[in-house]
C-alpha cells in the first residue's frame, strides 16, 4: 500500500512508526498470522487476509492523519438549564448539565486537541481513534439516565466531521 505523501514511514518488527506535519503514531500490529515487510517507502502486508486488510486501513489512518488530522465539531444542546463545557489540563468539565451542582469529567484521550467556544466545541488530533474516543468520552458523560430521552435530550451532538 502506498502512504500519503507528507509522510514518513519505519518498521521495526511489526511496531509501525509514522510521522508527518501534524505530529507523528507509533502503533504495535502484533498478530502471528500477518508479515509486515518495507519496500521502497511502500508497506507490505501478507498473511490472513482479514488481518491484513485491517492493518491496511489502520496504517491509511494513521498516514491521513499526521499528513492532515481529524477534526470535528460538536454542539451542546439544552432544553432545561444551560450547559457550560471548560477545558482543563486532559479533562472536560461538564457544568450544570441538568442542574447538578457537580460538574461531570469527561477524560481526553492522547494527543487529542479540545477546544469551547460557547456552544461549539471542536475536537482535533492526529489519531482517528483517540479524537472519536474522546468524543464517546464526551457523550458518556453526558448520557442521560432515569429520565424520558424524548422530553431530555440534552447533551453534545457532532455536527461536522
Amino acid at each position: 500500500m502506498k502512504i500519503a505523501e507528507g509522510a514518513k514511514i519505519s518498521l521495526e518488527g511489526q511496531k509501525v512508526t509514522i510521522s508527518g506535519a501534524k505530529g507523528t503514531l507509533v502503533r504495535d500490529f502484533y498478530h502471528p498470522e500477518i508479515k509486515m515487510e518495507l519496500k521502497n517507502g511502500e508497506l507490505e502486508v501478507t498473511g490472513d487476509k482479514a488481518m491484513a486488510n485491517t492493518v491496511s486501513a489502520h496504517v491509511r489512518n494513521m498516514a491521513i492523519g499526521v499528513t492532515s488530522g481529524y477534526a470535528n465539531k460538536l454542539k451542546s444542546l439544552y432544553s432545561h438549564f444551560p450547559i457550560s463545557a471548560e477545558v482543563k489540563g486532559k479533562e472536560i468539565l461538564i457544568k450544570n448539565f441538568l442542574g447538578e451542582k457537580q460538574p461531570r469529567r469527561a477524560k481526553i484521550v492522547g494527543q487529542t486537541k479540545v477546544e469551547s467556544k460557547g456552544q461549539e466545541m471542536f475536537v482535533s488530533g492526529p489519531s482517528k481513534e483517540e479524537v472519536s474516543q474522546t468524543i464517546a468520552n464526551l457523550k458518556s458523560a453526558t448520557r442521560i439516565r432515569n429520565r424520558d430521552s424524548r422530553v431530555f435530550q440534552d447533551g453534545f451532538y457532532l455536527v461536522e466531521k
